[in-house]
């Protein structure tokens, strides 16, 4: 019967329109209460699941892409992919994609990338004779690379809910083959559809052009190698990358290239207390609402139930991913990733899956519900963006959809694409 209550509470409160975090510690409790547990206790699971100190590192990152969102990288960015694959089929269509894979390096979020690349690419290939709905797919579903391509936050919440067992710079190396690979899969789309509609090609600049674009644009690319990179040496810890890449963001926005004015550093700062925010206030109340579905046992419930149906490897991993592609639809990611870790983590090291193959395929996955409706929050944001309805949209968006489903079953069923980088360092 509690559990019953505990999940009655928060799909109701999310049905009511309350936000995901506050539905969830309104569940947790309603939950504590009936089972007659001191109402403390739910106090004390939310402060304790935010006093991690890796989560210290989110802020950071968060404000390192703020700051490069408004300092002027993502023209440097959209010029060098321009000059590099511009002349391809369709080439505005591959800038797109391959900007994205590098401000997502930077950024490390979806909504960032779409604000700042579909900004300035959506309106021009509108101009050079592409479809509005065609743009704004290209946009809404590359801009998804960011969250598997290092650094992300998303990896640190992931691993702080697997129980921080999970090493984050394995999880970082981990999510650069994928990201390619759905770049690749994304590419591939966009140049047939090209084809078919017979989009132009952009004249080849030359090789001075591309190495000059490449100098500007190697500087902001220098943020995500100084995050990664100290990381990967045990110079820094997770955090501390995240500081020093704040720090160097800063600096080279403001002294460098001189692009970040008074007001953009203040819009970057807010949006990054903000982000924060939300995102801590999430993992606190997510933390209670885990504990709960722990004392009931719900991971290993659910576990039995999906072994009952099939012992099959491929059968189960089949289900965790319809599973989750269906509750990306409806959910947020972040609370996604919080609630569904500890119950699927299990169920797959159970079957003989690492939990950092786990990770990158379920970062993926959720990644396809922010492009899907009803939530779908990089879908919005894009017919935002684009000026387009969300209608007009979702009938040409299935071939880049299909695109990424085929990325993500090579990554759930060939571990070789997420584990290669890892095992070099062991």
């Amino acid at each position: 019967m509690g559990l019953t209550i505990l999940l009655c509470v928060f799909f109701g409160s999310v049905f009511l329109g309350i936000p995901v975090a506050f539905g969830m510690g309104l569940a947790a409790l309603t939950a504590f209460w009936y089972e007659g547990f001191p109402l403390l206790i739910t106090f004390q699971r939310t402060i304790s699941g935010i006093s991690v100190f890796s989560l210290l590192a989110i802020p950071f990152f968060v404000f390192a892409g703020e700051l490069m969102l408004h300092g002027g990288i993502a023209i440097r960015l959209v010029r060098f992919a321009s000059a590099l694959v511009g002349h391809i089929r369709g080439g505005l269509a591959s800038v797109n994609i391959f900007s994205s894979m590098l401000f997502g390096g930077i950024s490390g979020s979806a909504i960032a990338d779409i604000s700042a690349l579909g900004s300035l690419l959506i309106p021009v290939m509108k101009e050079r004779g592409y479809r509005p709905d065609y743009a704004v797919n290209v946009t809404v579903t590359s801009s998804i690379a960011g969250i598997v391509i290092p650094p992300s936050h998303n990896m640190i919440i992931y691993a702080i809910a697997a129980g921080g067992g999970i090493s984050i710079s394995k999880l970082f190396l981990a999510g650069v083959v994928p990201g390619i690979l759905m770049c690749s899969c994304l590419a591939l789309a966009a140049y047939f559809l090209a084809r078919k509609h017979n989009y132009p090609a952009e004249p080849f600049p030359g090789v001075k052009a591309v190495a000059f674009s490449a100098a500007s644009a190697i500087p902001g690319l220098v943020t995500a190698v100084i995050i990664v990179g100290g990381v990967l040496s045990g110079v820094f810890t997770v955090t501390e990358s995240g500081a020093f890449g704040a720090i160097y963001a800063l600096v080279l926005t403001t002294f460098f290239y001189r692009s970040l004015s008074w007001e953009g550093f203040k819009t970057a700062v807010v949006s990054s207390v903000k982000t924060t925010a939300m995102v801590m206030i999430l993992i606190g109340f997510a933390s209670s609402f885990a504990y709960l579905l722990a004392l009931y046992q719900v991971p290993t419930k659910l576990g039995n139930l999906l072994i009952g149906i099939s012992e099959n490897k491929v059968v189960i991993l089949l289900m965790i991913n319809v599973i989750l592609l269906i509750l990306g639809m409806i959910m947020d990611m972040a609370a996604l990733l919080l609630i569904c870790t500890p119950i699927f983590l299990p169920i797959a090291k159970s079957i003989g899956m690492d939990p950092t193959q786990f990770g990158i395929m379920m970062l993926i996955n959720l990644g396809l519900g922010l492009c899907t409706p009803p939530v779908g929050t990089c879908l919005f944001v894009g017919c935002a963006v684009g000026k387009i309805k969300i209608e007009q949209a979702l009938k040409s968006i299935w071939p880049f959809y299909l695109a990424l489903l085929l990325a993500l079953v090579l990554i759930t069923y060939v571990p070789g694409f997420s584990l290669w980088l890892p095992s070099l360092l062991d």
